[in-house]
């Protein structure tokens, strides 16, 4: 079982969808959101929304969101752990691409890094099932 406390800041990220279900507005259509988060800190260093209709965010919504943790940890990570059959292919191609190590893992390992990010995010926008 993986924990903060065995990885270094800057070192890993997790990706993982903040919504367990689409997000509904009037204007924009629904949509999911998307985070990156340094596994040692479980600081979010990004954020992406992307149309709910859509299998995932785009190559270039990716790329932005890979540029968003870029910019605010001032390094790409070794690793990107990712939830089994959660993550959008076009996010795991773009690390991938960048030399960042995709890991695929049980959503049930990232729970206790992501799982005060989620509450917190359904607190602010409520319940999206």
């Amino acid at each position: 079982m993986l924990h903060p406390n065995q990885l270094e800041v800057n070192d890993a990220w997790i990706g993982f969808r903040l919504n367990d279900a689409p997000i509904v507005t009037e204007r924009d259509g629904d949509f999911d959101c998307l985070a990156l988060m340094d596994a040692a800190s479980c600081y979010i260093v990004g954020m992406e929304t992307y149309s709910a209709r859509a299998t995932g965010p785009s190559k270039p919504e990716s790329r932005h969101l890979l540029q968003q943790g870029h910019d605010r940890a001032g390094t790409w990570p070794s690793k990107m752990f990712v939830a089994e059959e959660q993550i959008p292919d076009e996010l795991c191609q773009e690390a991938a691409r960048l030399n960042i190590e995709v890991v695929m893992v049980p959503e049930d390992d990232l729970l206790v890094f992501i799982g005060d990010a989620r509450d917190g995010f359904q607190e602010r926008f409520g319940r999206t099932q």
